[in-house]
């Protein structure tokens, strides 16, 4: 990154107490206000999430990115931020989990990325069955931490106007302002399944996104939400990219985007194209071919609820093996490494066949297998660098492999929480896969050898024609 420029951005983080708060519901319908206003307004999710984006998205017209210190490095937050900003009004951060809840030592926490954005924060409360005690609690993470700017809080699934008269004066006085009181309403509820909510690209309730803005333009104080977005402090930013111009075009690699696989950071793909690489769209659901491409990056998403329409597309699947075979690069992760593998068994123990590039098959289970912060170490050379190359990536997933035993495994993964390490992944020839999830922006060193491994294979191709 280079030199550093100064924003004015009017910003604001909603964090909360803690998970199923209500933060994406307030977030969206947030979202959904302001844009009937006629304010162009930028979405950020705090931490890993890919889910949230798709329904802020949604409500904004505008794609969401994603801030995260595990991910990136910490300088590169702000950059992120400030990129993504460029030609909005107002920009709203959604936390993850609670306040000050993140992986180990609170590393990217809703607090501590406020704090990298010098923003102020809301405080959700779900009010459901408490009176005065939510003023405890607000005021508790109000002194938990007085380098955050907590500015208020939104009072949510209040029961009554006497439960919020309760809550309101008890409020005012310790002296904390309420920005909002919203009401239960289950027809604001979004549909969910195994990793969270339901993806936007099986389920665009756009009449529910709808309603979630006319919920909260009717309960939230916008006026004074707005004045406290205005009063953050201008930010000094470094550049995100460390040229002004763009690597010319030097390959072109496919990305697997459709219902089945849609896990990916818009700056993560940006940085791709950075770097020189084309970047073209097909669907491992859909398309019988794949595009004329030097590559393929085959993104996390959720193949187990496709599967037998998956297995049913034998061309496609036949022509990913075959290139494979050949030495074309393929990047995939968590759910594009589940379709690489021989086979996938989902959830009712059906099982379909898919890619074949890997050996084994990967079983849906009904309990979460992993979820957390991971460092990689890549154990050999691979398309994402030479061995010992150190990679910060995070997992969730509710699978595990089968049939993989004493197979050689180019990561080695540590936990970050508790420090437990063990072998992940496969390679194959030029096709590298495991259920890590990166962001390039915070290892483009990692995403230039995938690039240049393309280019590699493009010009090798054109020798051998």
């Amino acid at each position: 990154m280079q030199y550093a420029k100064q924003y004015s951005i009017p910003r604001i983080v909603i964090g909360a107490t803690q998970s199923g708060s209500g933060k994406t519901t307030i977030v969206t319908g947030l979202l959904a206000a302001l844009r009937e206003r006629g304010l162009k307004v930028q979405s950020f999710k705090v931490g890993p999430d890919y889910i949230d984006p798709g329904y802020h998205k949604l409500a904004s017209g505008r794609a969401a990115h994603n801030l995260d210190t595990w991910l990136t490095p910490e300088q590169t937050v702000p950059a992120i931020f400030a990129a993504a900003c460029e030609g909005a009004d107002i920009a709203v951060v959604e936390g993850v989990m609670g306040l000050y809840d993140g992986g180990r030592k609170g590393v990217s926490s809703t607090a501590a990325v406020a704090k990298l954005l010098d923003a102020p924060v809301l405080l959700v409360i779900d009010a459901k069955s408490m009176g005065a005690s939510a003023a405890a609690i607000a005021q508790g993470f109000r002194e938990y931490d007085q380098t955050v700017q907590l500015a208020g809080v939104i009072l949510n699934r209040l029961g009554s106007d006497t439960h919020e008269t309760m809550i309101r004066e008890a409020m005012t006085a310790i002296g904390i302002k309420v920005y909002g009181a919203l009401r239960r309403n289950e027809e604001l509820k979004l549909p969910e399944r195994h990793l969270g909510l339901l993806p936007v690209q099986e389920n665009e309730e756009q009449q529910v996104v709808c309603r979630m803005g006319q919920a909260v333009g009717r309960q939230l104080d916008l006026e004074a939400l707005l004045r406290l977005a205005e009063s953050a402090n201008p930010l000094n930013v470094q550049k995100l990219f460390s040229g002004d111009e763009q690597r010319p075009t030097v390959c072109r690699i496919g990305v697997a985007q459709d219902e089945a696989f849609s896990f990916y950071y818009p700056t993560s793909l940006k940085v791709l194209n950075r770097l020189g690489a084309e970047l073209v769209s097909f669907s491992p659901l859909r398309d019988n071919s794949l595009p004329a491409v030097d590559g393929l990056f085959i993104g996390g998403g959720f193949p187990e609820m496709f599967a037998a329409q998956l297995a049913a597309n034998q061309a496609l699947r036949q022509e990913i093996r075959e290139k494979a075979a050949a030495g074309m690069p393929i990047y995939a992760e968590c759910g594009g490494y589940m379709y690489l593998m021989d086979s996938l068994q989902d959830f009712a123990g059906a099982v379909h066949a898919m890619a074949g590039v890997f050996p084994g098959r990967a079983v849906m289970t009904k309990k979460l297998q992993m979820v957390g912060y991971v460092e990689a170490v890549l154990t050999q050379d691979a398309l994402l660098g030479h061995q010992g190359t150190r990679l910060h990536g995070h997992e969730f997933h509710f699978s595990v492999e089968q049939d993989m035993a004493g197979k050689k495994r180019p990561f080695s993964f540590t936990k970050l929480r508790n420090n437990v390490t063990y072998g992940a992944g496969q390679q194959y020839e030029n096709v590298l896969g495991s259920y890590l999830h990166l962001h390039f922006a915070g290892c483009p060193e990692a995403a230039k050898s995938f690039v240049d491994y393309c280019l590699a294979w493009k010009l090798g191709k054109k020798e051998r024609e």
